[in-house]
C-alpha cells in the first residue's frame, strides 16, 4: 500500500511538472512572423482557436467614411493621479504593469487608476500598457487609418473592476476589458510620460529584463483631444479573447527618432541567446465583418460633394404622434 501511495505521489508530481512545462512552452511557441506568426496562432493551441475563427478580432483598419456618429458617446475619463510599476521586456512586447494596491511605492500605498466614461457602462481599473512598434518608420502600429500605419502604438488596458476581481478573471468574460489605443507619430518633441517609459529601455535590453518606473501619469499619455472611435474587438495576442471594448483616440502623440532607435535595440532573447529584435511586434488588421465603428466626432458640418462625410445615429422621425380624439 505504501509503495502504491509513493508511486501515485511520484506520478502526480511528474504530471504537475509537465503542466508547468507546458504552460511555459505555450508562451514560447507564438511569435509575430513565420510559421508561429499571427496566421497560425489559432492552430498552435486549441485554446487559441478564436485567433483564426473569431469574428470580432482586433486590430482593424479604420475607414473614416464608415464611421457612425453616435451622439450618446461621452468623453473618456482616466484618473489623473500617478502610479508606479514595472516595465518589462516580455520577449513579445514592452509592457508596463501597475503595482497592485497592496504594493507600496516611494510615496506610500498606490491608489488604483480608473478608466470610465466614453462607451463604457462600467468602471475599469488600469492594469497595463503594451507598446507595439516597427523596425522601420512605415510600420509598427496595430490599428491603421485608411490603410496608413504609424511607427508605433501604445495600448492602455484596464479590467472591469465592478464585475470581476482582477485582469485575468476579466480577460475571457463579457465586458471584461477596455483597450485605449494611442497612435504614435514621429516628431521632434516626445510626450513627457512616454519619455519616462523609454528612459528605462536600456535596462530592459533582453527578454525577461524589468525595471521600476516611478509615478507615471497614465492620463498624461493621452493626446489633447476628446474625440475617439470605438468598436467591440479582441486582445491582439493569443488567446485573442473577444472581450475588449476598444477606444482609438483621434489624435497621435509624438515619439522621437532617438526613442524609436532605443526600442529597436531591444532583443527577444537573453544576452547569451538574443534571438531576433523585439520590433515588428504587431498583428495585421483583421476583418471588420459588419461590426459598427462608432465615433463622437460630429461630421454633420463637414460635407463632401454636398453630403455628410459620415453616417449618423441621430434619429430621423418618420412617424408622428397621433392625437386621438373622441367623436
Amino acid at each position: 500500500m505504501e509503495l502504491l501511495q509513493a508511486l501515485c505521489c511520484t506520478l502526480l508530481l511528474l504530471l504537475t511538472r509537465m503542466q508547468v512545462l507546458l504552460a511555459v512552452s505555450w508562451e514560447d511557441w507564438w511569435t509575430y512572423d513565420g510559421i508561429s506568426g499571427p496566421a497560425f496562432w489559432g492552430l498552435i493551441n486549441p485554446e487559441w482557436s478564436l485567433c483564426n475563427k473569431g469574428r470580432r478580432q482586433s486590430p482593424v483598419n479604420l475607414e473614416p467614411q464608415r464611421l457612425l456618429f453616435d451622439p450618446n458617446l461621452r468623453p473618456m475619463h482616466i484618473d489623473k493621479h500617478r502610479i508606479s510599476g514595472l516595465i518589462t521586456n516580455t520577449g513579445h512586447s514592452v509592457i508596463f504593469t501597475a503595482g497592485n494596491d497592496t504594493v507600496a511605492n516611494y510615496d506610500g500605498m498606490q491608489t488604483p487608476v480608473n478608466i470610465s466614461g466614453g462607451p463604457l457602462s462600467y468602471r475599469y481599473r488600469f492594469h497595463e500598457i503594451h507598446m507595439h512598434y516597427g523596425l522601420n518608420d512605415q510600420f509598427g502600429s496595430e490599428h491603421s487609418v485608411e490603410g496608413y500605419t504609424f511607427p508605433a502604438e501604445i495600448q492602455i488596458f484596464g479590467y472591469n473592476s465592478q464585475l470581476y476581481a482582477n485582469f485575468s478573471d476579466a480577460l475571457n468574460r463579457a465586458q471584461g476589458i477596455v483597450g485605449v489605443s494611442i497612435l504614435l507619430q514621429l516628431g521632434d518633441l516626445s510626450n513627457p510620460e512616454l519619455r519616462m517609459l523609454t528612459d528605462q529601455l536600456e535596462r530592459i535590453r533582453y527578454g525577461g529584463d524589468e525595471a521600476f518606473v516611478k509615478r507615471l501619469s497614465i492620463r498624461g499619455l493621452l493626446p489633447d483631444t476628446d474625440h475617439y472611435m470605438t468598436y467591440d474587438g479582441s486582445t491582439t495576442a493569443p488567446a485573442c479573447h473577444e472581450t475588449v471594448t476598444w477606444v482609438v483616440l483621434n489624435k497621435p502623440i509624438y515619439i522621437t527618432k532617438q526613442q524609436l532607435h532605443a526600442l529597436r535595440r531591444l532583443m527577444q532573447g537573453s544576452p547569451d541567446h538574443p534571438k531576433a529584435p523585439l520590433g515588428n511586434n504587431y498583428r495585421p488588421p483583421q476583418p471588420l465583418l459588419h461590426r459598427p465603428i462608432r465615433t463622437n466626432i460630429d461630421f454633420k458640418t463637414t460635407k463632401t460633394n454636398g453630403k455628410a462625410a459620415c453616417p449618423t445615429m441621430y434619429r430621423e422621425v418618420y412617424y408622428k404622434a397621433t392625437s386621438w380624439k373622441q367623436n
